[in-house]
């Protein structure tokens, strides 16, 4: 079973694959449309056709010329994804594990909220990162995502919703992988979901997290965009981060603060630390007094987060009383602090954790 998957994707890679429509940003795709020869209106009505429409094939769009139509055909792809597994939770989050062209799978997770519908997209086949609470970075990196296989993810998502008359109102980057590791896709990404003539998600709905890649922080803040900024930081001391996330021996724990520090100087925006909770770890009052002292001063928000059990790693839940005592040490210290609520606890509701699962000669 697991070599004939192998086999598999070998012969898929071998197919021609095009690249994706959806990894064209507004700019790029008017800038091809006017090289043909056509009219620089034609790139409203093509991204009309791909994000308010969502057609699937180049011939569905009749109000473009037919041999427009054609050369679409012969340059593009409109990427598909393939669902493989559809979960629904009691609460009514939704994950899903997509295969694509080249038979890899990703995670997708619909989040719903009573402020509105979440979803947290996904930006590479695995994870190098390593951190040893994550099932993402099981068997690896794979390969990074193009910016149109992260964009299919939100389509492919919003028609599902579409037939509940209900749409995507916020995103989050915090999937399979680390997203400063695939930057210029992430950029281009962002860019292509929050255009207006496009799925036009607004830049302060968007949230991208990073294990603390320094120099591509220090990148992202000079972006000037507009979208939320977290931080997966889990540990407050450098020798405990160690141990629980080996990029802090590339990316010291110190450092680090330093380009959160230019990150709020650069843009005026607010930095949310997410901190895991992993019972008999991280989660005592002195790691709480630590956490304060670490981000004393800065514009900030903590996201304290409950750990979803996963089989393949040892770590265990922290007690209820304990989140809470932490939440208090916390905001005795004047840090503005919540608790993430749980979803998706009845499905395999931890990052990688289905496509380990499903997937076993990927995560091996």
């Amino acid at each position: 079973m697991e070599h004939t998957s192998v086999i598999k994707r070998e012969n898929q890679q071998t197919k021609s694959h095009l690249p994706s429509i959806y990894s064209l940003t507004f700019e790029q795709l008017k800038n091809w449309i006017i090289e043909q020869g056509e009219k620089p209106f034609r790139a409203t009505q093509i991204y009309e056709w791909l994000y308010q429409k969502r057609v699937t094939h180049f011939s569905e769009m009749t109000n473009l010329p037919k041999a427009l139509r054609e050369k679409l055909s012969g340059h593009f792809d409109i990427t598909t994804l393939k669902t493989l597994v559809k979960q629904t939770s009691k609460d009514g989050t939704m994950k899903f594990l997509f295969e694509l062209h080249d038979g890899y799978s990703i995670e997708t997770v619909l989040m719903r909220h009573n402020y509105g519908n979440s979803i947290c997209v996904t930006t590479q086949v695995g994870c190098r990162i390593g951190c040893t609470f994550c099932a993402s970075t099981l068997g690896g990196l794979k390969r990074h995502l193009e910016a149109g296989e992260i964009v299919a993810q939100v389509v492919k998502v919003q028609k599902e919703l579409d037939e509940q008359n209900e749409r995507i109102s916020s995103i989050v980057v915090m999937g399979i992988g680390e997203p400063f590791d695939n930057y210029d896709e992430l950029i281009k990404f962002l860019k292509i979901v929050n255009h207006a003539k496009g799925l036009n998600i607004g830049a302060r709905h968007i949230t991208v997290s990073t294990s603390g890649i320094i120099p591509k922080i220090y990148q992202f803040a000079d972006e000037g965009m507009q979208v939320n900024f977290a931080i997966s930081l889990h540990a407050p001391t450098t020798e405990l981060r160690t141990k629980l996330m080996p990029i802090n021996k590339a990316y010291p724990l110190p450092k680090l603060m330093d380009a959160v520090r230019y990150y709020i100087e650069k843009t005026g925006r607010r930095v949310t630390f997410e901190y895991g909770l992993f019972g008999g770890v991280n989660d005592q009052l002195e790691h709480a007094e630590q956490l304060a002292e670490l981000i004393k001063g800065l514009k900030c928000h903590v996201n304290l987060i409950p750990v979803n059990y996963v089989p393949e790693r040892n770590y265990v839940r922290t007690p209820r009383e304990q989140i809470f005592a932490f939440e208090r040490a916390l905001k005795k210290h004047g840090i503005n602090v919540t608790i993430r609520r749980e979803q998706g606890h009845d499905i395999d509701a931890a990052c990688g954790q289905l496509r380990a699962k499903e997937r076993k000669e990927e995560t091996r």
